[in-house]
């Protein structure tokens, strides 16, 4: 494999021909950002479940989110996922307090472009998008164990105000709400 790093990345919408790619970039990705205790068969549950290809049509194809893709070369080596509405977790809902609401629902870069600024990029056009849209702040949960992560959202002057479970397959874990204000 090629040196990326020097690779200029783009963020853009991305469009329903991107679904199968953006499919497969969440696969490669999502394992990463799970606790150790996540079996493999339920890191596999919630791939078939939420991010096949099928999925990302309907997020694609959703008017309440907008998908962000980031492409290096001619590939697409990160995306992040924006979802307008207000959460449907009435604690995190008072945690988050922002009215209206927009969450950072994922954020993912393939391990081969980390520290290649794809996560800054992404960050950085996700916050273009919610100031541009007329959103008081963002919001996003993240594993508690996921110390990479939380580092990189408190950069991005996100504070923790909160927590939330979250299903992977059978397994509940718990993660930070965190928000950052305009």
């Amino acid at each position: 494999m090629s040196q990326l790093s020097n690779t200029p990345v783009t963020v853009d919408r991305a469009g329903l021909w991107d679904a199968e790619a953006l499919s497969d970039v969440a696969a490669a990705t999502f394992p990463l950002s799970c606790p150790p205790d996540a079996t493999p068969d339920d890191i596999e549950i919630f791939i078939t479940e939420a991010l096949s290809g099928e999925r990302f049509g309907e997020y694609l194809s959703d008017p309440a989110r907008t998908v962000l893709k980031a492409v290096a070369g001619d590939e697409i080596v990160g995306y992040a996922m924006l979802i307008a509405g207000d959460p449907a977790d009435p604690d995190v809902a008072a945690a988050v307090d922002l009215h209206p609401a927009l969450e950072i629902s994922k954020m993912y870069v393939l391990p081969g472009h980390h520290g290649a600024g794809v996560s800054t990029a992404l960050m950085t056009t996700a916050l273009d998008r919610a100031r541009e849209g007329g959103y008081p702040g963002v919001w996003l949960g993240v594993n508690q164990e996921n110390t990479r992560a939380r580092r990189f959202y408190a950069k991005h002057g996100f504070v923790e105000v909160g927590t939330k479970t979250f299903l992977v397959g059978s397994q509940h874990h718990h993660d930070f709400v965190m928000r950052k204000v305009f």
